[in-house]
C-alpha cells in the first residue's frame, strides 16, 4: 500500500524572491505611463496648446523686431515660450503623484516587487519626455510662423529648455507628495504662471522695476530661462544661473525624497 507524503514531509518549492532587474523599471510600463497621460485633454491644452497660443498672441506682434545682435526678437519670445511649455508639462506629470496616492495605487504598488526608485524614475521620465514635446512644438509653431535662427541655437536653446526642466519635474513630485491630489493643479497653474512672469519668461526682465530683478534671480524659473536664451542673446554662460538651477533641482529633488520616504513607509 502506498502512503501519501504528509505536508510537513513534502519537499520545499523555494520561492523565487530576486528583485527585478533595473528594480522594476520597465520601458513598456513608461510607454503605458506615458500614453495615459497623452490621453488627458486637459494636459494637452496647457501643455501643447496655451504656450503655442500664448506665443501667437505676443510674438508675432514683434515680427520684424530685432535684438541688439541682429537676431529676431520673435526667436526671444518662442524661446522663453519653449521654457514655460516644458515646465507646465514636467510640473504636471509630476505632480500627478498626488492623484495616484489619493487612489491608493501607491499602496497597491508597495505589495509588489518594482523597487519605489523605479516607480519615481518612471515618472521623472515620463515628465521629460512631455517636456520635450512641449518644446519641440513651440519651436515648430516658431518656424511655422516665421522665425529663422541658425542651426546651433536651436539646438541649444531646444536641449537647454528641456533638459533644465528636470527642476519642475522635480518640483512637480514635491508637490505631489505634499498636496492633497484635489488641490494640485488649482494651485500649480497659478502658481507657475506667477513663477513664469517673475522669472521673465513673460516679459524681459529689464522692464521690471529693480527691486523685481533682483527678486527674480531667486526664482527657480530664471536660471533656465537665462541659459536657454543665451545662444540667441549671445550673453555667455552665467554662472549664477547655473548655480540657480543646481539649487532649486537639488531643493525640490531632495524635498520629494523626503517626502517619498515617509509616504512609502506608512501602513
Amino acid at each position: 500500500m502506498t502512503v501519501a507524503a504528509s505536508p510537513a514531509t513534502a519537499p520545499a518549492v523555494p520561492a523565487d524572491r530576486r528583485p527585478p532587474a533595473l528594480g522594476g523599471f520597465s520601458v513598456a510600463v513608461l510607454g503605458i505611463e506615458i500614453r495615459r497621460v497623452l490621453r488627458n485633454r486637459r494636459t494637452l491644452i496647457f501643455i501643447l496648446i496655451m504656450p503655442a497660443v500664448f506665443f501667437l498672441l505676443f510674438g508675432l506682434p514683434q515680427k520684424g523686431q530685432h535684438l541688439d545682435n541682429g537676431l529676431p526678437v520673435m526667436g526671444w519670445i518662442m524661446i522663453s515660450l519653449a521654457v514655460y511649455a516644458a515646465m507646465v508639462a514636467t510640473t504636471s506629470a509630476g505632480a500627478a503623484v498626488a492623484t495616484e496616492r489619493a487612489l491608493g495605487w501607491s499602496r497597491q504598488l508597495r505589495l509588489t516587487p518594482l523597487h519605489p526608485a523605479a516607480y519615481v524614475a518612471t515618472k521623472l521620465a515620463t515628465a521629460m519626455v512631455l517636456g520635450l514635446l512641449g518644446v519641440l512644438v513651440e519651436f515648430a509653431v516658431g518656424a511655422a510662423a516665421g522665425v529663422r535662427l541658425p542651426a546651433h541655437i536651436w539646438l541649444e536653446s531646444g536641449l537647454t529648455a528641456w533638459i533644465g526642466s528636470l527642476v519642475f519635474a522635480a518640483l512637480g513630485l514635491f508637490v505631489g507628495y505634499l498636496a492633497p491630489a484635489e488641490n494640485v493643479m488649482q494651485f500649480m497653474g497659478p502658481a507657475l504662471a506667477i513663477l513664469a512672469m517673475l522669472g521673465g519668461l513673460f516679459i524681459p526682465l529689464e522692464m521690471l522695476p529693480h527691486v523685481m530683478q533682483q527678486i527674480a534671480k531667486f526664482t527657480p524659473v530664471y536660471g533656465v530661462g537665462q541659459l536657454a536664451r543665451a545662444p540667441l542673446t549671445e550673453a555667455g554662460v552665467d554662472w549664477a544661473a547655473v548655480g540657480n538651477v543646481a539649487a532649486w533641482t537639488a531643493l525640490f529633488g531632495l524635498g520629494a525624497a523626503r517626502l517619498f520616504r515617509r509616504d512609502t513607509t506608512r501602513v
